[in-house]
């Protein structure tokens, strides 16, 4: 799908039409360069490359600068791909917030908020175990059994307990575009979108 890269601004909230408030999240979308363009007879697969934000020559590799030049466009800092533009792109093109002008709704994604290690409870929604009395006092919020008795002996892979929660790649569908402000590379769309603010995201038609 097209799409382009932007960075999540951060949360606030629009009237819409019938007067209700609605929460939005506001996201600076693109402008991006095109930086590579790769064919189905060159590269087995057909997709436009688009860089986004300014990096610094110090901190781009040699090989990053070559690459960059060859596209006639500086160093940037973000890379990803996507499929299905509508217009033929070339290199050195520069593709803003306008794609987006007569789209109703997008997909988002991004790389979820990280919580750090955390149990059961906050992690998957358990309900908690045991009681408060007869010496539980200290066990409402543990996982409760994990295994068989004799057999097969073992802890089975994949079973709910607690551990690293968050820093995961997250993809939201079908989020509604409530404006389009060409004028400073924004987009609004209603409800949120995973990350933190500044946290670069990818928005797809």
């Amino acid at each position: 799908m097209p799409g382009l890269l932007g960075k999540k601004i951060g949360m606030t909230s629009v009237f819409s039409a019938e007067g209700k408030n609605v929460p939005c999240t506001v996201i600076e979308v693109g402008p991006c360069v095109v930086t590579q363009i790769k064919s189905v007879e060159k590269d087995g697969y057909a997709a436009v490359q688009l860089g986004y934000e300014e990096a610094k020559e110090k901190n781009t590799s040699a090989p990053m600068k070559g690459h960059f030049q060859k596209a006639g466009t500086t160093p940037k800092r973000h890379l990803a791909e996507f499929t299905g533009f509508e217009q033929e792109m070339n290199l050195g093109d520069t593709v803003t917030v306008d794609l987006f002008a007569d789209t109703l709704y997008v997909d988002v994604i991004g790389t979820s908020k990280g919580r750090g290690f955390q149990g059961v409870v906050k992690r998957h929604g358990f309900g908690g175990v045991g009681q408060a009395t007869h010496g539980q006092d200290d066990r409402l919020r543990k996982p409760g059994s994990i295994g068989a008795c004799s057999y097969p002996a073992k802890v089975f892979k994949g079973l709910r307990m607690g551990g690293q929660m968050g820093n995961k790649r997250v993809t939201t569908h079908n989020l509604q575009v409530l404006k389009v402000i060409p004028e400073h590379n924004l987009l609004l769309i209603k409800g949120s979108v995973p990350g933190y603010n500044g946290s670069i995201v990818s928005v797809l038609k």
